[in-house]
């Protein structure tokens, strides 16, 4: 079981919040998909498993035009088992949903659409940069809907700037009324050369006080809950059987094959990360070359990463799995840490995993240095 991500660095415009590589620059996007489907060829043995899961992710690949979409996702065709696949995402905005492209995604087998919506406020989603509206929202999950487009993940953010508590109720409300398979929320975080976080710096925006993001926080979860909702990632939420397969792989600690710019690998044991340059990229592809970097990890960097994404899930940590992969003085010293923070109730021990009670999952990095050696 393992994962194929695609990155496709392509954006109308660039968000103020937004720290992930990408460029509204369109002029080498048919090279790059050329690019994405060779490398897949020079790295393919990297990973044993068969994938089992396909992320298209950005950027924002809605933006494809659709012959190269086509191509894409046809070139993949000759190498994936597409029969095989649980789950096949594409990351979509809504001014790119149309009946048109809905329509070509089902046809190319694409199973799952995880779209920006960010807030239901229109001042909000103008001042950070986004080029949709509420009603665009709110139209393209009805046509994505009517196309027999089942499974839908919505993305919010919380901690904006100017949001109150009372218009984050109304953009979940808003959200969860639609019975979106799954959703996503995310506390607002100002990341160095953002124009948001240059924003704060100059003193033009402030920053959500920690009281307004847990209370924030804890009307999230009891909205979700509510409308029943599985709370089982820190920003992560399904109805009943429909959690992201893919993401829940990367969590779980399972092999990924990263193709693009800025895309990250993970074969089992090594780390590969592909750096943010598209020419290079292209040129480096081209000449039959691979454009990653190997990271080589120490048996407690193996061992650090197991934590942070272990206690990112309601599930936590496997004890059994944790005592037989890193023995038992590990073991010891992690129920020892551990237990400062089960008596103050920030975590609890259930059918033999170790992990952050859910109303404290909000300041789960400041509990996960604890355990990182």
């Amino acid at each position: 079981m393992s994962g194929l991500y695609i990155h496709i660095p392509f954006c109308h415009s660039k968000c103020a919040y937004c720290d992930f590589f990408s460029t509204p620059r369109k002029e080498t996007i048919e090279g790059y998909i050329d690019s994405i489907l060779t490398e897949y060829e020079l790295r393919c043995s990297e990973i044993s498993s068969k994938f089992t899961t396909i992320y298209i992710g950005g950027g924002t690949p809605s933006l494809l035009p659709e012959k190269l979409l086509i191509k894409l996702v046809n070139g993949l065709c000759k190498y994936v088992e597409f029969e095989s696949l649980e789950e096949f995402t594409i990351e979509a905005n809504p001014e790119d949903v149309t009946e048109e492209w809905c329509k070509l995604i089902l046809s190319l087998g694409i199973t799952r659409v995880s779209m920006g919506i960010q807030s239901f406020d229109d001042s909000q989603l103008k001042f950070i940069g986004r080029r949709h509206t509420a009603s665009d929202a709110i139209r393209a999950i009805a046509v994505m809907q009517r196309a027999g487009i089942t499974n839908i993940s919505g993305d919010l953010i919380y901690g904006l700037p100017n949001q109150t508590l009372e218009s984050w109720k109304d953009s979940l409300e808003r959200l969860l009324s639609m019975g979106l398979s799954h959703f996503s929320a995310y506390l607002l975080s100002y990341e160095p050369a953002t124009r948001l976080y240059v924003m704060r710096e100059q003193g033009r925006v402030k920053e959500a006080s920690e009281e307004l993001a847990q209370q924030m926080y804890g009307v999230l979860i009891d909205m979700a809950r509510r409308y029943n909702y599985e709370h089982y990632e820190i920003s992560n939420f399904s109805k009943p059987g429909c959690k992201a397969v893919h993401n829940s792989n990367y969590w779980r600690d399972m092999p990924y094959l990263g193709l693009g710019v800025s895309a990250h690998s993970f074969d089992g044991m090594n780390r590969r990360c592909n750096p943010n340059n598209i020419k290079a990229y292209i040129k480096t592809i081209e000449s039959g070359e691979k454009y990653c970097e190997e990271e080589i990890e120490t048996e407690d960097e193996r061992h650090n990463d197991y934590i942070i994404v272990s206690l990112r899930t309601i599930d936590g940590i496997s004890l059994s799995y944790y005592k037989s992969h890193w023995g038992e003085l590990r073991y010891n010293q992690l129920i020892e840490t551990a237990q400062h923070y089960i008596n103050n109730g920030q975590m609890i021990i259930k059918n033999n995993q170790l992990s952050i009670a859910e109303e404290h999952m909000l300041i789960s990095d400041r509990i996960m240095v604890d355990f990182i050696v």
